[in-house]
């Protein structure tokens, strides 16, 4: 039973954040929202230890569906960078600021850039296409998640500087507009650079927020240098690009691992 321990354990921190924001925010919500997300979390972990082969991808359509849908088209509520940017002009700890403190600022300190590998709708999708490991040398762009990143912002900022009227809806429509957008500019990079994750790479705004604190993440793959042979076979899978031969914080595209474990399937000694 000890190999069913980390999901376990995963279950527990999720249903410890469930209870708190639910006792202090007084919004049984909560219980409801990071209970699902914890438990679909840890099933895929489950999963994994019972070498489902699609383990990762049940989970990230459990989790991806629930907030683009559920929440997003449904609810209402814009899960997207400009939703964290509106509650928190308003001063309001609720929803998306929630929701970006424990997944994107907060979390990566423990999981690093795992939400990108397990619950983010729009790789959810990019996923499904045929270009799971990149075909081509990675590209010096990685900047312009900066730029979207700074337009996520101004745009907000500029709807409370003029006073915009009826601004929810502004921002339900954001997130609809917003989701269009970064489906077809996904899709559009994976086939132009034949490369799934190229839109995580070099357009994603989130990734700013992600990449510092996933520097120091608690869990990272490590590599068992008495066990490797060199042979190069997790670096030919990874679509991420990361070195994770190299156990150092500064190794190559380190805080761009998703934790999608392929590399620790690829591995043919187990050194993973």
């Amino acid at each position: 039973m000890k190999k069913y321990l980390y999901s376990a354990l995963l279950f527990v921190m999720f249903e410890a954040i469930a209870v708190t924001l639910w006792l202090t925010k007084n919004n049984i919500f909560y219980l409801f929202n990071f209970s699902y997300i914890g438990f679909s979390l840890s099933l895929g972990m489950f999963l994994y230890v019972r070498k489902f082969k699609h383990a990762r991808r049940i989970v990230q359509l459990l989790v991806g569906l629930y907030m683009l849908v559920f929440l997003g088209l449904i609810c209402g509520e814009n899960m997207q960078l400009e939703g964290f940017w509106y509650y928190l002009f308003t001063g309001v700890f609720e929803a998306a600021t929630i929701h970006y403190a424990v997944a994107k600022i907060f979390g990566p300190l423990i999981f690093g850039r795992g939400w990108c590998g397990y619950a983010c709708w729009t790789a959810m999708v990019l996923d499904f296409l045929p270009y799971k490991a990149p075909r081509s040398p990675r590209k010096r762009i990685g900047w312009i998640r900066y730029i979207t990143f700074a337009a996520s912002f101004v745009f907000v900022a500029t709807l409370f500087l003029i006073k915009a009227g009826n601004i929810e809806r502004i921002m339900f429509w954001a997130f609809i507009v917003g989701n269009v957008l970064y489906y077809g500019v996904g899709v559009a990079l994976a086939f132009a650079f034949k490369d799934n994750r190229a839109f995580c790479k070099y357009i994603c705004p989130i990734t700013v927020f992600l990449k510092p604190m996933s520097l120091f993440s608690l869990i990272r793959i490590k590599c068992d240098k008495a066990k490797c042979v060199s042979c190069g076979k997790c670096k030919a899978v990874c679509p991420m690009d990361v070195d994770v031969t190299d156990n150092s914080r500064r190794r190559k595209n380190g805080t761009e691992c998703i934790l999608c474990m392929e590399c620790v399937k690829a591995c043919p000694k187990k050194a993973l």
